[in-house]
């Protein structure tokens, strides 16, 4: 059993930054892919970056490439997602997700696992 809790979300102004966190507990963290997702107001949940168990390959959707980052650091169970140069388009819960050696590629119903979520509101 793995449980995920989100922390770093808050209301920000287009074009700040913020980062948030996902810390996991469980002995086994450095084998599960780490995933963020987000859903907005009236819309299905998106994916947004993936970071692979094994050799920390990174994946970003297209409407967050080159502004977030998503790390990951196995000694403290944590994984990351640093959002710069925000858009009002990014405002949503923010959700972090833990699969047991899932590809990259694997859809987000391979995910055994997943937080509560954190709210990223952006003005304009």
């Amino acid at each position: 059993q793995v449980q995920l809790v989100e922390s770093g979300g808050g209301l920000v102004q287009a074009g700040d930054s913020l980062r948030l966190s996902c810390a996991a507990s469980g002995r086994t963290f450095s084998r599960y892919t780490m995933g963020w997702f987000r859903q907005a107001p009236g819309k299905e949940r998106e994916f947004v970056a993936v970071i692979s168990w094994n050799i920390g390959d990174t994946y970003y959707a297209d409407s967050v490439k080159g502004r977030f980052t998503i790390s990951r650091d196995n000694a403290k169970n944590t994984v990351y997602l640093q959002m710069n140069s925000l858009k009002f388009e990014d405002t949503a819960v923010y959700y972090c997700a833990a699969g047991r050696m899932v590809s990259v590629f694997a859809p987000s119903d391979a995910y055994d696992y997943w937080g509560q979520g954190t709210q990223v509101t952006v003005s304009s």
